[in-house]
């Protein structure tokens, strides 16, 4: 949408019914698209690092929209757009990321944003869904009660359990997550403050949120959602305009 709003003429293309299936390499296919004298690619990849891999070998733009587990930058350029909206300034914020943390992009790249922004971040969920490393390596907090991880913030962004990731079994059943760390009406007015809630979607309603609080007037998912096509638009917009 962010494209065709700005009057791109768009090529969509997927690996498992092209070429690649078949064989050839990723630089060898996007160099074929590139012959068709395409100005951007933007690329989605389940290997971590394909996008900078590419950067080095091609003279397009490419925009990263997820790779791997490793970033989703422009997630965590809404998001933190949709922060400031509402609360008017990132510097001092207290932002909770909380859910499946080892297996998230959006959470990288929200980290990097918000701790350069000068945002406080806590990270929080079950033990075996958050790295050992996160503390030292990135200095963010580190919880794994869920209810203190809320007391503390002003924001939480909420992540998906990313079950198509996970190779071994990290918690014994989506109920038990549910019941241990999805967030809920009670939950919420037992604390005795206002938090805001996002989301980066899809939302797994009646495991990491119920409806009752995602659809509240303390969420801003939709929000995120109309963000996120202005900041793609920016991002496109901006790359279309660099000297190559």
């Amino acid at each position: 949408m962010a494209e065709k709003r700005l009057s791109a003429d768009t090529i969509s293309f997927t690996a498992g019914t092209s070429s690649v299936k078949k064989g050839e390499t990723l630089l060898d296919t996007v160099n074929n698209i590139l012959s068709m004298k395409v100005d951007m690619v933007v690329m989605r990849h389940s290997a971590s690092g394909a996008p900078h891999f590419l950067a080095k070998h091609i003279p397009a733009a490419i925009i990263n929209a997820g790779d791997g587990i490793n970033e989703h930058p422009t997630q965590g350029l809404l998001d933190a757009l949709s922060m400031k909206e509402k609360l008017g300034q990132l510097e001092g914020l207290k932002v909770a990321i909380i859910g499946d943390i080892m297996h998230s992009r959006v959470a990288m790249s929200n980290i990097y944003l918000l701790k350069k922004m000068g945002a406080e971040v806590m990270v929080a969920g079950p033990p075996t869904l958050i790295p050992t490393y996160m503390k030292e390596a990135f200095g963010v907090e580190v919880e794994y009660d869920l209810r203190k991880a809320l007391q503390w913030c002003d924001v939480a962004n909420v992540l998906r359990i990313q079950l198509e990731r996970q190779n071994q079994v990290l918690f014994s059943s989506l109920r038990e997550y549910s019941l241990a760390y999805g967030i809920n009406r009670r939950l919420l007015d037992s604390l005795h403050k206002e938090i805001v809630i996002m989301h980066p979607g899809p939302i797994n309603r009646g495991v990491e949120l119920d409806s009752d609080v995602a659809d509240s007037g303390q969420s801003i998912i939709l929000q995120q959602v109309e963000n996120g096509v202005a900041v793609r638009m920016a991002a496109l917009y901006l790359l279309a305009g660099r000297e190559q």
